[in-house]
């Protein structure tokens, strides 16, 4: 979907974590760093549990230029996805996190 069939959808009244995280993906796909972090901070607001929000949060965060919010959005999604369970976004972070600590 793109950006503006979901943000319609936003301003009829529905807003679930699911919708945030697709206007995020949406925006970064459409290279809008800036309008994905506030969609996918409302995400991770909605759901701290999201490990895949958290983890494209990260990316998002990375790409307006804060790599300190990047690597704690990736920080804090390690920790939800390790209390779920998740090891394969657990994994994934842990990789963004140690690429972008080599940068440093």
């Amino acid at each position: 979907m793109t950006p503006a069939a979901l943000e319609a959808m936003l301003a009829k009244g529905i807003d679930n974590s699911l919708l945030r995280f697709g206007l995020g993906k949406a925006y970064l796909d459409a290279a809008d760093a800036a309008q994905a972090v506030q969609h996918l901070q409302r995400c991770v607001a909605l759901d701290p549990g999201y490990s895949a929000a958290w983890k494209l949060l990260g990316k998002a965060l990375l790409d307006s230029g804060d790599t300190a919010g990047a690597a704690q959005a990736w920080e804090q999604g390690m920790r939800s996805a390790q209390h779920k369970g998740d090891k394969q976004a657990e994994k994934e972070m842990s990789v963004f996190l140690r690429r972008l600590q080599r940068q440093s």
